[in-house]
């Protein structure tokens, strides 16, 4: 780990929380009674085998009598955790661990963290359709690209329950939202738009794919990556990079940012400058989303021009992009829903509920736990909600399994939409 990127007393706090008995973040508890002889007999044998015949006969019944419609499987195979790179699958334990908590605190599902040790594609593919049949679900988390695009399609191909790997969607989801309220609050539209797109891994693939399914013209797109702009003079590249190459005869990221609308910065701290900044269209829209630090330092990008709308991935500056706004609601319409897969329709449908949610008015318990006293209310310094309003269970997991009926991926429509999200509402959770 990289010490240097944390303050010593966050970096010790980390350690004693972590240290704390029990060990770990996530726990098995039982579900249902077992404090008598009948109890067990029920569980276990010989009561079980009722259930084992049910399902043994339809395989859908498992959704009916265990818990394998509530599961979710977080995996990684560790070679790209969060800003610490390849730290292999031991070192991602604790992170996926963490992401298993957000689910059950924010959502009520329960998410089993699996770390893969397997070499190649093929063999990490074959480790998760072999352990599949468990679960409802499967959160792909911190794999690298271009691995990480093989084998989320290939497991499509192989599962028919929901797949997705939340570095690639979940971001492109929020940054989807932000960039929709950032456009109206501009004054723009998408598909009239220049996008600049620096970082050409999962998150930044997954974010111009979304881009352009709402609206952003292929034309319009300029995406660079270590070695600059991603051009018709490159010779070598990968199947991603190869469907965002421009034919602008451009080479530096500063030369793309002339009359842009939007930077999505997707890569590393300090990659961008306050003059780089300045060159860009009225308006500018910054997502400089690297973490811990983003491409260019909150106060000198604020600093640079009074017309900036603004978004980081930090949680002490307005505007954060995280993916806990997301994930836990896509899996949870998702899993109501009975959907088979998470498709282009159940994204652009969260984005666009987590986009309106901005509109309306924050309640005071959200205020309170932000410890926000002025009322937040829709501008360039509050785009997206905050990641611990309540209304966002309801909100957006209604949307996703809308979307799953709709898009005809749903087994199990919901038959009543109103009263899903008056359930999810009153659903109480361990905050």
């Amino acid at each position: 780990m990289e010490k240097k990127r944390y303050s010593e007393q966050i970096f010790q706090e980390s350690l004693e929380y972590h240290r704390a008995e029990p060990k770990g973040k996530i726990a098995v508890v039982p579900t249902k009674p077992a404090s008598t002889q009948h109890d067990l007999s029920m569980a276990y044998t010989p009561g079980v085998a009722a259930v084992s015949s049910a399902i043994a006969d339809d395989a859908n019944a498992a959704y009916t009598y265990t818990g394998k419609g509530n599961l979710i499987a977080v995996i990684s195979n560790g070679t790209s955790v969060l800003g610490l790179g390849d730290i292999g699958p031991l070192a991602a334990k604790p992170v996926m661990e963490g992401k298993a908590l957000l689910f059950k605190v924010l959502a009520g599902i329960d998410g089993f963290d699996i770390e893969v040790d397997a070499d190649g594609v093929d063999a990490f593919v074959d480790t998760v359709v072999n352990i599949s049949p468990t679960f409802g679900g499967i959160n792909l988390e911190d794999i690298k690209a271009p691995e990480c695009f093989e084998i989320e399609r290939k497991l499509k191909e192989r599962l028919n329950i929901p797949v997705m790997h939340d570095d690639q969607h979940g971001t492109a989801i929020i940054t989807s939202a932000a960039l929709i309220n950032a456009l109206e609050i501009a004054g723009k539209r998408a598909d009239a738009i220049r996008l600049v797109v620096n970082g050409a891994g999962a998150a930044a693939i997954a974010c111009t794919r979304l881009y352009k399914a709402l609206g952003v013209k292929p034309e319009n797109i300029v995406m660079c990556d270590s070695r600059g702009v991603i051009n018709r003079k490159r010779s070598v590249l990968s199947a991603e990079k190869l469907e965002f190459v421009t034919d602008r005869d451009i080479d530096t990221l500063e030369e793309a940012l002339v009359g842009a609308d939007m930077f999505l910065g997707v890569s590393r701290a300090d990659i961008l400058s306050a003059d780089m900044v300045r060159t860009m269209a009225p308006d500018p829209i910054v997502f400089a989303l690297a973490n811990p630090d983003p491409e260019i330092d909150y106060r000198t990008a604020k600093e640079s021009r009074e017309d900036l709308i603004f978004a980081t991935g930090r949680s002490d500056y307005p505007n954060q992009v995280n993916n806990v706004i997301g994930f836990p609601y896509i899996f949870r319409g998702a899993l109501d829903s009975g959907a088979t897969v998470i498709n282009e329709q159940m994204k652009i449908a969260a984005a666009r509920a987590i986009a309106e949610l901005a509109k309306k008015p924050v309640p005071q318990c959200v205020r309170k736990a932000y410890g926000i006293e002025n009322r937040l209310v829709f501008s360039r310094d509050y785009l997206i909600p905050k990641p611990l309003d309540p209304r966002l269970l309801p909100k957006v997991s209604g949307a996703i399994a809308l979307a799953a009926e709709q898009s005809g991926v749903a087994t199990t429509p919901i038959r009543d939409y109103r009263l899903y999200e008056s359930q999810l509402s009153a659903m109480k959770r361990p905050l």
